[in-house]
Parts: C-alpha cells; sequence; structure tokens
C-alpha cells in the first residue's frame, strides 16, 4: 500500500546508504555498488504502476512470466490479474489432455466372531479348535479415473469388484459429463456387469437459486427379468451460512423419502436425518468434534434407530502424514452385534477393513473394540510415525537447504556488505537517538530459538541483525510490516524451512524493553 512519495523516500534512503562514492575503501566499493544496482532494480519495478501490478499480485514469478510483453501498458491491476490468469488458464489446458483424477477404494471384510464366540458348547468336542478362526469373508475394490476431453467435457471411466462368501462379480461403467453453464452440467453413464445387465443412467445438476440447487438421477438396468427403472431427485437448499437441508425422493427397487439437515462449522459436524421407505425405515443423528489442532483430530458419534433395530456407534479419526488421514469407529447394534471399522485415507485413495466382532452384545468386545486400537495407534505413532515424519522432515530440509544452499550464500555475502555499509549511518542514528532519549536497539536476533526443553537438542541457529535494526529506526520508531524479516536489508534466512523469530532488546527513555516477534507478524516498538 506504499504510496510514490514513501517509494522515493525509501529509494532516497538506500541510495544515500549504498552510494558507491560514499565509501574509499575498494571491496566495500564493489559490495555498495552491487547493493545499489539492486535497490535501483526494485525502484524500477514497483516505480511502473504495471510491473508494480504484476509484482504485487504474483511476486518474481510474475515477472518472469511469458506473454506479458504484449499487454497494454495502460492497463489497471485488475485487468493485469486478469490477463495473468488467462495466460495461466491457457498453459493449464496445454496440461488438461494429459490429467486425471484417479480415486479408488479397496475393503475387506474380516470375520473375527471367533475370537468371542467360541465359547459356546458346540466346540468342546470340536478337533483343532483350540485356536480361533479369523477369516476374510468379503472383498471390495474400485476405482476410477477422469479424462478431460475438453474446457467443459470430461469421460469418467470406473469399474468394481465384489465377492462374499466366495461368490461376486463385477461392472465396468463409462460416464460422459458436461458442463452446461455456470449453473449446472449433466452426465450420461452406460455400464454392464456380469450379475446385471446394462445399465444406462442420465443425471442433471441444476442451480436453481444462489441458495438451492437440484440433482435427478434417472436409470433404465435391464436383466433377464426386464427393465428396471429407478429415479433419484435430491433438492438442498442453504439455509444459512453453515446449515444445509436436503430433501430426497427414490422410486424403484428401494423406494424411500429421506430428509436430513447438516451443519458444518469450523469445530463441528452435526446431522440428523429422518427416512420413511421400503424396507428400511429409520432415524440417526450423529455428531462430529473438529480439533484445532496440527493433526486435524476429530471425535464422532451417532444413533440410528429403525426397523431394522438400533445402532450405536463412536470414534476418531486422525491426520498421520500430510496426505494421509487414519480413522476408526466401533459399531454396537441390536440384532448386529459389535464391530470394528478401521478406514485409511490415502491421497484420493481409501482403505476400508470392517472387522465383525460378535453377534452379540459382549461388554469385553465393546472394550477391546474400544482400548485395543488406541494402544496400537499410540504405540505406532511413537514407535514408527513419528521417527518416520521427523526424518522425513529433516531430509526434505536438507533437500531445500542444498536447492537453495548458493543462494543463501549470496544472501548471507549481501546482508554482511549490508551492515558493514551501514556502520556509519547508524554510529549518527544511535548520536541522535541518545540525544532526545530515543529508541536504541542494544541487541537483536533473528533465526530459530528453542525454549521448550523437549526440543533442547536441537540446535539453535540465529543471527545478529542489531545494526540493521537500528538502521531501520526513524523518528525513535521501528515498524515491521506483516511479512517474512529474512528480506529486509542486513538480514538472511540462517535456517531455511525452520520456524523463525526475531528476539529485540531496545532501550526507549532511558528503560530496557524485550520484544519476541513471530516471523510473519508485523512489529512496532516501542509498544503503544
Amino acid at each position: 500500500q506504499a504510496s510514490q512519495e514513501e517509494l522515493k523516500a525509501a529509494y532516497r534512503r538506500l541510495c544515500m546508504l549504498y552510494h558507491p562514492d560514499k565509501h574509499r575503501d575498494p571491496e566495500l566499493k564493489t559490495q555498495a555498488e552491487r547493493l545499489f544496482n539492486l535497490v535501483h532494480q526494485a525502484y524500477e519495478v514497483l516505480s511502473d504502476p504495471q510491473t508494480r501490478a504484476i509484482y504485487d499480485i504474483y511476486g518474481r514469478r510474475g515477472l518472469e512470466m511469458e506473454g506479458w510483453e504484449v499487454v497494454e501498458r495502460k492497463r489497471t491491476a485488475a485487468e493485469i490479474r486478469e490477463e495473468f490468469e488467462r495466460l495461466q488458464r491457457e498453459r493449464e489446458e496445454r496440461r488438461l489432455q494429459q490429467r486425471t483424477n484417479p480415486k479408488g477404494t479397496i475393503s475387506v471384510g474380516i470375520d473375527a466372531t471367533d475370537l468371542f464366540d467360541r465359547y459356546d458348547e458346540e466346540y468342546e468336542d470340536v478337533p483343532g479348535s483350540s485356536f480361533p478362526q479369523i477369516e476374510i469373508n468379503k472383498m471390495h475394490i474400485s476405482q476410477s479415473i477422469e479424462a478431460p476431453l475438453t474446457a467443459t467435457d470430461t469421460a469418467i471411466l470406473s469399474g468394481n469388484l465384489s465377492t462374499q462368501n466366495g461368490n461376486g462379480g463385477g461392472s465396468i461403467n463409462l460416464a460422459l459429463r458436461r458442463v452446461t453453464s455456470a449453473k449446472g452440467w449433466g452426465e450420461l453413464e452406460f455400464g454392464a456387469g456380469d450379475l446385471h445387465g446394462p445399465l444406462f443412467g442420465l443425471k442433471i445438476f441444476r442451480n436453481l437459486t444462489p441458495r438451492c440447487f437440484i440433482t435427478t438421477n434417472c436409470a433404465l438396468q435391464f436383466s433377464s427379468r426386464g427393465v428396471r427403472p429407478g429415479l433419484t431427485t435430491v433438492l438442498a437448499r442453504n439455509l444459512d451460512k453453515n446449515t444445509m437441508g436436503y430433501l430426497q425422493w427414490r422410486w424403484g427397487i428401494q423406494s424411500a423419502m429421506n430428509t436430513s439437515i447438516v451443519r458444518d462449522t469450523k469445530t463441528s459436524h452435526f446431522t440428523v436425518a429422518l427416512q420413511l421407505g421400503i424396507p428400511h425405515s429409520f432415524m440417526m443423528v450423529s455428531y462430529q468434534h473438529k480439533f484445532q489442532d496440527e493433526d486435524q483430530t476429530r471425535v464422532k458419534g451417532s444413533l440410528k434407530a429403525g426397523f431394522f433395530g438400533t445402532i450405536v456407534e463412536y470414534g476418531a479419526e486422525r491426520k498421520i502424514s500430510r496426505h494421509s488421514v487414519l480413522g476408526a469407529t466401533v459399531s454396537v447394534g441390536v440384532p448386529q452385534g459389535v464391530s470394528l471399522k478401521i478406514k485409511l485415507n490415502r491421497a484420493s485413495q481409501t482403505y476400508f477393513f470392517p472387522v465383525h466382532l460378535t453377534d452379540q452384545l459382549l461388554p469385553s468386545a465393546v472394550f477391546y473394540a474400544t482400548v485395543g486400537p488406541l494402544v496400537i495407534y499410540f504405540a505406532m505413532h511413537r514407535l514408527v510415525i513419528k521417527p518416520y515424519l521427523r526424518a522425513q522432515k529433516e531430509r526434505e530440509l536438507e533437500k531445500q537447504r542444498e536447492n537453495t544452499a548458493s543462494d543463501i550464500l549470496q544472501k548471507k555475502q549481501e546482508a554482511e556488505a549490508a551492515v558493514r555499509l551501514m556502520q556509519e549511518s547508524v554510529r549518527r542514528i544511535i548520536e541522535a537517538e541518545e540525544a532526545r532519549m530515543g529508541l536504541i536497539i542494544v541487541n537483536a536476533w533473528y533465526g530459530k530459538f528453542v525454549n521448550d526443553n523437549s526440543r533442547k537438542n536441537e540446535k539453535v541457529k540465529v543471527i545478529d541483525v542489531t545494526v540493521p535494526l537500528q538502521c531501520l529506526v526513524k523518528d525513535s520508531k521501528l515498524i515491521l510490516t506483516e511479512a517474512s524479516k529474512a528480506g529486509l536489508p542486513g538480514f538472511y534466512d540462517p535456517c531455511v524451512g525452520e520456524e523463525k523469530s526475531l528476539k529485540v532488546l531496545y532501550q526507549f527513555r532511558g528503560v530496557l524493553h524485550q520484544v519476541m516477534s513471530a516471523d510473519n507478524e508485523a512489529l512496532r516498538i516501542p509498544k503503544q
């Protein structure tokens, strides 16, 4: 937001500081010339309204973007932003032909009822029944990929295979989706499988108003018994900023009418639903609490009651790496029994493991289903996940340091040269501030500080920035904006990729004060 007058004032101040003619020492003169040229390049960019608009919005990469030579010089910042987005769109469209969006699910059902139900009398005389039998009784695999054909048309190819107790089948589907306007899209679907005959479907999405949309899905399933038509319509409306209401009608083999309200906020997710239908009618209430921690921990619980019985579920999920989320849910129901469901989301792939523990309501099954996953998770997290993530972070930091080593070395040399060139100006600033009992920077450090005992074995990485900060003092004030302090004159990044802070010990009106500021945090001293 700096005005042209402020830019000129800063440019003049830095020119006076780095002007080669002010330094007689040949080495200082050479360093001053290099820094003076950098300041001049920066001023050339910022004093031109067009290049400044490009730099303010997109940084250096915007200035290096191909295609600006054809842009008119009189365009405003908004027009330049639009032009940049157009150039980016053209580049994205070239990449579009090679892009897919793979999604997959692997589900493995495990029957572990022998662990808890094996104490019945029928097992007493069965040879070899001393060990419980755990077996896989069902599997499901599905995969889909998207192939963009044009900016508005997409082809989606999907397939699935299922098996249960030795019997199973599969199907393959092809869908063609076209975005007709900003308000809607349509999709044609064709499918075939070994259990069912050909499938033809049509799906339409449409925004009716800014707060309301409708989705309709029609399908014709051909089989040896004839044609089975199906129709599903969903009407949704924004009730407020965080709440959606849904009405669903389903007509066909399993006809039903469902209404639900979903409220999703930054800290919670609440759903209530009621369904009337054939063969099942039910009511469901669920709540999920979202913790605002680094691992994005979520705790959830739900109650579902209907003609099929009653089911209570509770569980949690947590981010275990950058692209992976692990979750576990315990399901207790009548007459379903007790089950443990483990789910791992890895990017766009989902791995699901439902483990059926018992057909009865046994407290021991509920206890082990609850405590077992917790114990295993914390043991794995401490012994495997945490060391792996720490090693991975170290490798990434090391790679980042290697890639930026030459650049950082250059920045360090520039910063050290700037500090030497600032000495005379800083001496005059200190004399003026002492005369008026103003602001004097006693000591200042920038980099990685270690204050936590749990991190005491980590290495402190800081640089002394007392001189550069004192040089920025004007009229007994030091004002730093919300930006990384590594870009300030006389500063450089001493620990690439790590969290940094600025620690300042200063004197104002003869009294000592100390302040600590995060790297991207604005700072104003003396404090108001």
